[in-house]
């Protein structure tokens, strides 16, 4: 099988400091995959590996059957692989209609006049039309939430990768988003979605990955997975 993105024996280290250590994972296109683990655990650190905002010491990224590697964020960018960060930071200065066709045109590599229709149907699927013409720094956190996923999809990806995006969100916040991520993958975007929320990430994904001090530690069926006692213990600090 040809799979749309995979990692293969990946390695990072800082100093002495191993924060990814041999990891593997596949991702199929049209595909949900969930990634958890504690604090520390390499998670962040493996999306910045994904997107170019790191070198890996070693091992291999492989997207579309292409080596990206040792390609640099840009190209990784234009080549479908986009993401959002824990932090929003869009251009609190333009709209968030703007802040759109920054991405479309820089990172989807189209003239800015040609982007228009498509960056009207993000905001549509993201829930921000009614934004359009408001400045992105008068957002509130569930709005600018929602313009980092409408940033990244500008980009046209093929996969999205969701660093903790539930994070800080009010309950009925995050059955919100819950609702636009499930919106966006029914779409066709592949996701590879890191969350401490579990149950949003439980209500989306199809597989479940969990990760510790850099390793897969499980993987599969989030249900079976996350109940697993090794999980339980690790993540939750359950001794079953």
């Amino acid at each position: 099988m040809t799979h749309l993105l995979s990692i293969r024996n990946l390695s990072k280290s800082f100093g002495s400091l191993k924060v990814i250590d041999n990891f593997s994972i596949n991702l199929n296109s049209g595909e949900a995959l969930g990634i958890i683990g504690p604090n520390g655990a390499g998670k962040s650190t493996l999306f910045n590996l994904i997107t170019g905002t790191l070198i890996a010491d070693r091992g291999n990224i492989i997207f579309l059957g292409k080596d990206l590697t040792r390609s640099p964020a840009y190209s990784r960018c234009r080549a479908g692989i986009g993401r959002s960060y824990q932090i929003p930071h869009p251009f609190s200065g333009m709209t968030v209609f703007e802040n759109l066709l920054v991405g479309a045109a820089f990172g989807g590599q189209e003239k800015e006049s040609r982007t228009y229709a498509y960056c009207k149907e993000i905001l549509d699927l993201t829930g921000l039309i009614k934004k359009a013409n408001t400045l992105a720094g008068s957002l509130t956190l569930l709005e600018r939430k929602r313009l980092e996923m409408a940033r990244a999809l500008a980009t046209k990806p093929q996969i999205l990768l969701l660093d903790e995006i539930a994070g800080g969100l009010t309950e009925h916040e995050v059955d919100e988003l819950i609702g636009t991520i499930r919106n966006i993958h029914i779409q066709g975007t592949s996701i590879i979605w890191i969350e401490h929320i579990v149950h949003a990430l439980m209500s989306v994904v199809e597989r479940l990955v969990v990760i510790n001090f850099g390793q897969k530690l499980s993987e599969g069926n989030p249900e079976k997975v996350f109940k697993s006692p090794e999980v339980q213990k690790v993540y939750m600090g359950i001794d079953i």
